[in-house]
């Protein structure tokens, strides 16, 4: 007879959901560097938008991150009960049934989608949906359980941030919010691959095919190396063409002079064991977020002093 300790977290409500449960449905550490980046890119356009309407599209892009977290728990929450790491989510941990995150997820992200729509312009509503059926759709559903890739072709998921900033001031799309989207889906390879070599062994155990996991960490550590390369070019490239000046200039060469003097001691270390500490992979994680907050700031800065 089964007895009721079998039953597995995500089966069993022990205690009804709070509004805790529901902000940790949203990832808030994940929507702050999205609504980051979504902020610079719109502060970075050539057009200002009045106070409310630029709240408005910030609000927007937050909750959509948030929807995009919520159905991304949603779809996980028996592989997330899985990981060490993601075990006391509310869904795992038992706080809160599936439906309600679905039902949380889809009326967040649709309203969202709406309320830019109405507010802002279409192009930047549209893009807005777009970043989050990429995230669930293609990252999460299609790619996350299939490829080692996962994380290099769902990287676009959170790139898109800079250009919906843009799109709302503007309405349309040019070469420096592309140049921020593309910097973000090159900095999301070594920024993640550095988190997964330190907490490889919970994917492993979940049987996500992640880099480290599939390939390996010699392989893992060549393409953090390797990736760096292509995302510091795409940082410092606007100063030479114009599109920034050089207070953005001279940071993104010295943040990205740093990124990679970080970079060489992941890429160039042999493999560890399950016991070590992962110290330069820690550095490099940490640091990486710092380095996105402090371009995208520089830029900002660019903008008004220039």
């Amino acid at each position: 007879m089964m007895t009721p300790n079998t039953a597995t977290p995500a089966a069993t409500v022990a205690i009804p959901a709070d509004w805790r449960d529901f902000l940790a449905l949203t990832k808030p550490r994940v929507m702050t560097l999205v609504v980051y980046t979504g902020l610079a890119g719109m502060l970075a356009a050539p057009v200002q938008l009045p106070p409310v309407l630029a709240f408005t599209a910030i609000l927007c892009i937050a909750l959509a991150a948030g929807a995009a977290g919520a159905l991304n728990q949603w779809y996980e929450a028996e592989l997330d009960g899985k990981m060490k790491r993601t075990a006391k989510r509310p869904l795992p941990a038992g706080r809160m049934d599936k439906q309600s995150a679905l039902h949380f997820g889809v009326g967040v992200g649709a309203g969202s989608v709406i309320l830019m729509g109405l507010a802002l312009n279409y192009l930047a509503a549209a893009i807005l949906l777009a970043s989050i059926l990429f995230y669930v759709v293609i990252y999460t559903i299609w790619l996350k359980p299939r490829t080692p890739q996962n994380i290099v072709i769902g990287g676009a998921a959170g790139a898109f941030p800079p250009l919906i900033g843009w799109a709302a001031a503007t309405g349309d799309v040019t070469l420096l919010p592309f140049l921020l989207f593309l910097l973000i889906f090159l900095w999301t390879p070594p920024h993640f691959w550095a988190l997964a070599l330190f907490v490889r062994l919970d994917y492993a155990n979940a049987g996500v095919p992640m880099l480290p996991v599939v390939a390996g960490e010699r392989t893992t550590r060549h393409q953090i190396g390797l990736y760096t390369l292509p995302m510091a070019a795409c940082a410092v490239v606007p100063w030479p063409l114009g599109l920034a000046g050089a207070i953005y200039g001279w940071s993104a060469v010295l943040l990205s002079a740093l990124f990679a003097a970080l970079t060489v001691p992941v890429a160039l270390r042999t493999t560890t064991g399950p016991d070590d500490r992962m110290l330069p992979e820690k550095r490099l994680f940490k640091y990486s977020i710092l380095y996105l907050f402090a371009l995208f700031g520089a830029l900002v800065v660019d903008r008004f002093v220039a």
